[in-house]
């Protein structure tokens, strides 16, 4: 373990040390937490990113077609309500 000098503005330093209080820690350990935290979540992004970009899959974006989204969404609002209406009818 390495000690750091670190500068703060005071009323950081006072937050800190209450949330540290408040958390059953010191502010250093706290700190150290954090700045843990923060490096295992870049490296997992890192890793996925590394993972996506060497994916010799080639994924292909299918190109986006309004007109027949709109057709389908406007099909399947037709045949939801078409069923409800019958089950209503039914009971």
């Amino acid at each position: 373990m390495k000690n750091v000098t670190i500068t703060v503005e005071d009323s950081v330093l006072e937050w800190a040390r209450v949330e540290a209080a408040r958390r059953g820690t010191s502010v250093s350990r706290m700190l150290g937490d954090f700045m843990a935290e923060l490096q295992r979540r870049e490296d997992s992004y890192e890793r996925a990113y590394l993972a996506w970009r060497t994916d010799e899959r080639g994924w292909q974006a299918q190109p986006f077609n309004a007109s027949e989204s709109v057709a389908r969404s406007a099909f399947v609002s037709r045949t939801s309500a078409s069923n409800d209406l019958k089950k209503g009818l039914e009971a």
